[in-house]
């Protein structure tokens, strides 16, 4: 078992750069590969982005691409996503999730066994 827990989230100005963090315990954090999924209302939860166990390797969708980073320490058994010039379409309840590191399909879902509860990010225009 890993519990997640995300913490950054609130109210955010367009432009603004907020970190959220995700904190891990359980299971050794570094054996798992790591992602960020993003919920708004009405609609389907999307990928946002995903590292490797090492944090060697990373994607990020196409939407965020350029303006959110996602990083991992492994001494701190967290993942972060730096987020930069934040738009009103980046509102979203944000969740990190943890996958078995030899699926390799990182983008759906479904290859993500653990999740965090979510912390909300509201970007005001």
């Amino acid at each position: 078992q890993v519990q997640l827990v995300e913490s950054g989230g609130g109210l955010v100005q367009t432009g603004g750069s907020p970190r959220l963090s995700c904190t891990a315990s359980g299971r050794t954090f570094s054996s798992y590969a790591m992602g960020w999924f993003r919920q708004a209302p009405g609609k389907e939860r999307e990928f946002v982005a995903a590292l490797s166990w090492s944090g060697g390797t990373t994607w990020h969708a196409s939407s965020v691409k350029g303006r959110f980073t996602i990083s991992r320490n492994n001494v701190r058994n967290t993942v972060y996503l730096q987020m930069n010039s934040l738009k009103p379409g980046d509102t979203a309840v944000y969740y990190c999730a943890a996958r078995e590191s030899t699926i390799v399909e990182v983008t759906e879902p479904r290859s993500y066994a653990y999740w965090g509860q979510g912390t909300q990010v509201t970007v005001s225009s």
